[in-house]
């Protein structure tokens, strides 16, 4: 027991010097011997606690003094083995460019809320949109919760108290209306991706799934794509990456309009008069002059050439998707159905993100309950 400058007795592991600061000290189960200064009591027996609790209950494996860098090289390469490529490329991205800046050299045990918030803060005061600042929050959180969970700290300080929606808004991705779907459509027509751009529109693909799909995921007889894969281009390195759909709802087979169908062998007999195809891409079915599949980025400036023709409002591939999806709503199929076409896993997703009710439709709507309102 120790004691202060007057004889009383402190309690185990603390004592007072003739300088009149306090000294806390104890040993960690490892054998390693910790003390610090306190010019106050208090503050001594807090920190002496909070770290006898902390020693008591850590991961012994790790090391107390363990650097946020050196914690992100493990769960990274545990992450690696158990989420999809896009989300791991997040995640990266994310540490890299946003967390590591502000506390890349903490020690981890000694990140706090208020240093989670300045993440967010600084993101919102470079102008990043809230949805890129709440993806942050994500990889923040589920990086401190696995050494949480894990017994390397006594608490995740990424809590309820880090607000990420502080960001800019992000643009609201508004389905095409009719008029300027029939635009687009006259604007594309004798183009290079003309059918890519069709297509979309007739089955509601992901860019990454039309780019993937095989000849082989084809049934023209049954009228039916499976979508089984994802394909993208990423300019980082350079390379095709090839993948599994989003999610286990990205899975699914989607029948074919006679459109749909016509597309495929219109593009078939594309294919066949390319002078030359790699190997590798054989078996592809959207290809360009060069027998290689379209690079992502490359459509949407496809996309943004054919507005400027048409005089629209530019807009990005993915919209093909959602005019697809409120295109199939205006006619009447049931949201359940356009959700296992769409490949989504919640049907809120479908309906909040993916439908949007043009003023034409309401009105329709409205005309269609106008009798049953009167009630007088």
């Amino acid at each position: 027991m120790g004691k202060d400058l007057k004889g009383k007795e402190l309690g185990r592991g603390i004592s007072q010097r003739k300088d009149k600061y306090y000294v806390g000290r104890y040993t960690t189960r490892s054998g390693k011997r910790v003390q610090k200064l306190f010019a106050k009591l208090q503050e001594c027996k807090k920190w002496l606690a909070d770290e006898q609790y902390t020693d008591e209950h850590s991961n012994p494996d790790f090391p107390s003094d363990m650097l946020v860098d050196a914690w992100f090289d493990y769960w990274i390469s545990v992450k690696k083995r158990t989420v999809r490529p896009n989300t791991l490329r997040n995640y990266t991205e994310r540490y890299k460019r946003n967390i590591k800046p502000v506390i890349g050299n903490k020690i981890l045990r000694e990140v706090n809320t208020l240093h989670c918030q300045k993440i967010m803060t600084n993101m919102a005061d470079e102008d990043y949109r809230t949805a890129t600042i709440y993806q942050t929050r994500i990889a923040l959180y589920n990086m401190l919760d696995y050494a949480y969970q894990s017994e390397i700290i006594p608490k995740n300080p990424c809590n309820r108290m880090v607000k990420s929606d502080i960001g800019k808004e992000s643009s609201k991705k508004e389905a095409l209306t009719i008029e300027n779907q029939k635009k687009f459509c006259e604007a594309i027509k004798g183009t290079s991706y003309e059918y890519q751009y069709r297509f979309a529109l007739q089955t509601g693909l992901r860019t990454g799934e039309l780019v993937g799909l095989k000849w082989e995921d084809v049934d023209f007889k049954a009228k039916t794509i499976k979508i089984v894969r994802s394909l993208e281009y990423r300019h980082s390195t350079g390379e095709w990456r090839e993948g599994p759909p989003k999610s286990k709802s990205g899975y699914r087979t989607i029948p074919l309009t006679d459109e749909a169908v016509s597309l495929l062998k219109l593009q078939k007999a594309k294919n066949a008069s390319f002078k030359f195809i790699d190997i590798q891409w054989r078996d592809r079915v959207f290809l360009c002059k060069t027998g290689a599949p379209v690079k992502n980025s490359t459509y949407d400036t496809g996309i943004y050439k054919a507005c400027d023709r048409a005089q629209i409002p530019r807009f990005s591939m993915h919209v093909l998707r959602h005019t697809f999806a409120t295109r199939c709503i205006e006619a009447g199929m049931t949201p359940k159905t356009l959700q296992t076409i769409l490949g989504h896993s919640n049907i809120g997703i479908t309906m909040n993100l993916y439908v949007h009710t043009t003023d034409e439709q309401k009105n329709l709507e409205m005309g269609r309950v106008a009798e049953a309102l009167k009630v007088i």
